[in-house]
């Protein structure tokens, strides 16, 4: 019964990374690309190079991401790994289906001269979907996510500070060939992008703290530490109406760890009590620092 519940998890994963990738695809050739906008990380990247060498996304994308796959199954390994690849790869077959549509002329893109605003309004509510999406359900498209969880991990900085750097600086480097008016139109976009990705994967940078009361405390700190490569905190503590003596699990992840975290602490105590609360600033070792 536990292997189909697993299956069943993973399947639903990886069928919403999909339908996330496809929405992200879409938004990215039919409002962003035909209008000449930019986007952030490794997105940005490759749009400058469809902008000024024709490269497709679909190529760059997947081409520029491949490095960065063997940075993160290095420092992260298998398991955190295989939703990314998947993601990227999954992006990347979205847009040449989406390119192929195009060239057929079975889509035609949203072009206009004269109100980028609309472009940029749902270029960023269809790019935030698209990734919220993704990122609600255990995935990444890669690229400056690898590099942010990365320095997080070997220098503690901030996963939503040096994917935002990434950004400033990819979209910043479009002024050498995009007029200031759209780089500009771009940011809006970037930052209607941000606030649905939060609001639909419950903030993907933030972070939330875990009190779990459970019988295998130590085993679930333990699996905590070693899987997620979080700091946890034990404190002891008697159940009022029992009179047991217990410990109690305290840990603080990022919230895009937070489903993760959910379906470990399920398979090794489905019984656990589990009180999720939000975090507003985190300062300290694997997060912001001082």
């Amino acid at each position: 019964m536990r292997f189909k519940e697993r299956f069943a998890d993973r399947f639903t994963n990886v069928v919403a990374i999909m339908i996330g990738t496809a929405i992200y695809a879409f938004g990215l050739h039919y409002f962003v690309i035909s209008n000449e906008l930019m986007e952030g990380g490794v997105t940005g990247i490759s749009l400058l190079l469809k902008y000024v060498l024709n490269v497709p996304p679909s190529l760059s994308t997947l081409l520029i991401n491949i490095p960065l796959f063997y940075l993160g199954w290095k420092n992260f390994g298998r398991g955190q790994m295989l939703y990314t690849i998947f993601g990227v790869v999954s992006l990347s077959f979205f847009l040449w289906i989406m390119e192929l549509l195009i060239r057929k002329e079975w889509l035609i893109p949203f072009h206009t001269t004269q109100d980028y605003f609309l472009a940029t309004l749902y270029a960023g509510i269809t790019l935030g979907a698209g990734l919220g999406l993704v990122f609600r359900f255990g995935g990444t498209t890669g690229g400056s996510d690898i590099l942010a969880h990365i320095g997080n991990k070997k220098r503690g900085w901030s996963v939503g500070q040096v994917i935002l750097i990434i950004d400033v600086i990819v979209i910043g480097s479009s002024l050498i060939y995009l007029p200031k008016e759209k780089v500009l139109y771009s940011l809006v976009a970037v930052f209607v992008s941000s606030r649905l990705i939060d609001y639909i994967s419950e903030g993907a940078y933030a972070a939330k703290v875990f009190t779990i009361i459970s019988d295998q405390a130590s085993q679930l700190a333990q699996a905590i530490t070693t899987e997620l490569d979080r700091g946890v905190t034990l404190f002891p503590a008697r159940g009022a109406y029992s009179g047991n003596n217990k410990e109690v699990v305290y840990c603080v992840v990022y919230r895009h760890e937070t489903r993760r975290l959910r379906e470990l602490i399920h398979a090794m105590d489905p019984r656990a009590f589990i009180i999720i609360g939000e975090i507003h600033d985190v300062i300290g070792e694997g997060f912001k620092k001082q």
